[in-house]
């Protein structure tokens, strides 16, 4: 099997240069290449990053910056967010170790994929975990459930090095491959509008 593309790392609305840098460096040190931010609160490029990133520069040089989660995480296939708190979503909640396996098969079996992480003071935006295809939850002590954007991106990224390193065989999809988010996107809107035009969303607050 050819090496495997590691998933993207997506950040939304990150507010610390510090705390990029750190995630760049977690990054680096999991095998992780490809990093994209979402409307970071300083913009772009900050220089502090660089400074905690503990030469992984690379990793920096190639941001890519984008003004929407959809935007973001459009060419790709499978998506998880990562939340710390309970939503109300229907999506399944898994944790980072049953998450990395799901995107190490979808990335055997050539799909895209990426990890979804919120910014350090709100999180992530229901509707922006609404377009990812799971939740991924690190099972931390409900005592104390803080950790920073770094940790939680590393925990999630030794997941993927270790099934990596241990390189089991994937569980190749089968048949025709899922559509990616922007097609899913522009068929969710499609679909609203046909609906919103034949007076399904009767009363109006039944629209949200």
């Amino acid at each position: 099997m050819s090496e495997l593309t590691p998933p993207v790392v997506v950040l939304d609305k990150s507010q610390m240069a510090d705390n990029i840098g750190a995630v760049a460096r977690v990054m680096a040190n999991f095998g992780l290449s490809e990093l994209r931010l979402v409307s970071p609160r300083d913009g772009w490029p900050q220089e502090r990053a660089w400074a905690t990133a503990s030469g992984a520069d690379w990793v920096l040089d190639g941001v890519k910056v984008f003004d929407s989660v959809a935007a973001a995480i459009a060419d790709l296939h499978t998506v998880f967010a990562t939340t710390a708190r309970p939503r109300e979503t229907r999506q399944p909640v898994r944790t980072p170790r049953e998450s990395a396996r799901i995107l190490y098969d979808d990335t055997a079996s050539g799909l895209k994929t990426g990890l979804l992480f919120g910014g350090e003071r709100a999180g992530l935006e229901t509707g922006d975990i609404a377009l990812c295809a799971g939740i991924t939850t690190i099972p931390i002590d409900p005592k104390h459930h803080s950790l920073n954007l770094a940790q939680a991106v590393a925990i999630n990224a030794y997941e993927w090095r270790t099934l990596i390193l241990d390189a089991p065989p994937p569980r190749f999809r089968e048949g025709e491959p899922p559509a990616s988010n922007d097609l899913l996107l522009g068929m969710y809107e499609h679909l609203e509008a046909e609906l919103d035009n034949g007076g399904f969303f009767y009363p109006p607050e039944k629209k949200r």
